[in-house]
């Protein structure tokens, strides 16, 4: 089932008297519970068309339609709504919170998403996505104790922590050497299967992009 569609969308950044076409009519529609991955060389448009699907910025032109409805007509405090609660993200850095267990972090993503559980329940789906994500037994220790591989799964579990149904990626495994990629990998691309989330991408490792359903190209603003 299509859960999100991007149509048409172009994007225009003016740089004094200079404008420059970043994305020149993009067309994309994404499909519950798969991974598409969105490649091509900087400058691409890759990570701008993710920033636009996520609500973090604006389309000069087109639409973004999430679950039916179009998030191009919506007012900031609506699109924030909409991020709290449905859409996750996961960066190439994990900016946990320094000073914040792994379980501080992820209950603190509860309390942000406004999600309608009391504290006895809050503890309890903590508990099962540090299960989920193997990272229970570390649920007491501080980001500086963790492994960069450590971190990001914790990252990866506060993203996905209050059931959204978006989650976007940005080059999630950049910062990561190759086991600790093929492991964040796996994990993504299981957790999209198994909470039949709907991933959306962006990544220029060829080395991940088994693991995605879909494979979209990207060159001067334009799928190919």
């Amino acid at each position: 089932m299509t859960i999100f569609t991007i149509d048409d969308v172009k994007k225009t950044f003016r740089n004094g008297e200079v404008e420059e076409q970043v994305l020149k009519g993009i067309n994309l529609s994404l499909q519950e519970g798969e991974i598409t991955a969105l490649v091509g060389a900087s400058g691409s448009g890759k990570s701008t068309i993710l920033t636009i699907a996520a609500g973090l910025q604006q389309a000069s032109t087109g639409q973004v339609l999430f679950k039916g409805k179009n998030l191009t007509e919506m007012s900031q405090e609506q699109i924030r709504a909409i991020r709290a609660s449905e859409f996750g993200f996961v960066f190439q850095s994990s900016h946990l919170v320094p000073f914040l267990t792994v379980q501080e972090q992820l209950l603190l993503m509860l309390n942000v998403s406004e999600t309608k559980m009391n504290k006895q329940q809050q503890k309890e789906e903590v508990e099962k996505i540090l299960q989920l994500v193997d990272m229970h037994h570390r649920r007491d220790a501080y980001p500086a104790s963790l492994s960069g591989g450590e971190k990001q799964r914790v990252a990866i579990a506060r993203a996905i922590i209050h059931k959204p149904k978006m989650l976007f990626a940005d080059e999630p495994t950049a910062s990561l050497d190759s086991e600790r990629s093929r492991d964040v990998m796996t994990l993504i691309r299981d957790l999209t299967k198994t909470l039949n989330i709907t991933t959306l991408m962006v990544t220029h490792d060829e080395e991940m992009l088994p693991y995605a359903d879909r494979i979209i190209t990207m060159k001067d603003g334009l799928v190919i």
